[in-house]
């Protein structure tokens, strides 16, 4: 019932999800930190898995920058949205596939096939089932080479309890809220898809039990979380702008920052 609910939301929001990483410059910050981190730990060259890549905003950038992608996600309509996008931007060549398919199961893909891969933007906090994520995150290892990085984003828990004291104070006497709160898990009905948020220590768990040396968290939006309109207003001056993403880069790895954050990226290398 869950994966049904979540292919409907997001097949409805394509363009949504689409514009969400550009919009403003609040919601830049995931994107200009994660490519910061991409940047930092991709190999030069190389074959790159974007699972549950969406409408394929990563797989264009890296495309651009000539790395081979193949984009995976389990809605369709995300896919088609993706294929249009590729040709608009001219990277066709760059791109190997399109798969439609869910990160639990990445059967058609051989153990170690990429120098790298990417699960962004929140694909394991919509696998509900606490099983199915421990089997997804087998599987994202599973077909990465030896020594290559890993790169996963997910929801902070912290950060959507935080979110309802401030835009949706009414729906803290209901059940949802306690049930987030206590297990981190959302099985929709309010206006998002069913997900499981996490803690940053659950996450960093998850991964530690693995093949996997971790090497980063990071708070994607740092310390501007939740405060979207200071945020904007504060980018439109270009000096104190500068400073502020020289101080978010200088903060956005201190734990009380990843924990509070929207987005909480995880950074691992594959070992033997």
């Amino acid at each position: 019932m869950s994966e049904h609910l979540i292919r409907k939301y997001y097949a409805n929001n394509v363009k949504k999800e689409w514009r969400r990483l550009v919009r403003d410059p609040y919601h830049q910050l995931e994107f200009i930190t994660t490519m910061h981190y991409l940047k930092r730990y991709l190999p030069s060259s190389g074959l790159i898995l974007d699972a549950g890549g969406g409408p394929g905003r990563y797989t264009i950038e890296l495309a651009r920058q000539g790395y081979d992608v193949v984009l995976l996600d389990f809605v369709a309509e995300n896919l088609e949205f993706a294929k249009r996008q590729i040709k608009r931007a001219k990277v066709q060549k760059h791109v190997k596939a399109l798969v439609e398919g869910s990160i639990d199961n990445l059967e058609q893909f051989d153990n170690n096939t990429f120098d790298a891969v990417l699960c962004l933007g929140g694909p394991l906090s919509h696998v509900v089932d606490r099983d199915r994520r421990e089997k997804a995150v087998s599987e994202i290892i599973r077909v990465a080479k030896e020594n290559a990085p890993i790169f996963v984003s997910v929801i902070g828990r912290l950060s959507v309890l935080i979110e309802a004291l401030i835009r949706f104070p009414d729906e803290i006497e209901l059940p949802h809220f306690k049930e987030v709160r206590d297990t981190g898990d959302y099985l929709g009905g309010y206006g998002f898809a069913p997900a499981h948020f996490f803690l940053p220590e659950e996450l960093y768990d998850l991964f530690n039990k693995h093949n996997v040396k971790i090497l980063e968290m990071v708070g994607l939006e740092g310390l501007s979380s939740h405060h979207r309109r200071k945020t904007n207003i504060l980018a439109k001056n270009k000096i104190r702008w500068g400073i502020w993403l020289e101080t978010h880069f200088k903060t956005c790895t201190h734990l009380a920052v990843v924990g509070l954050s929207e987005h909480i990226l995880i950074i691992c290398r594959k070992i033997k």
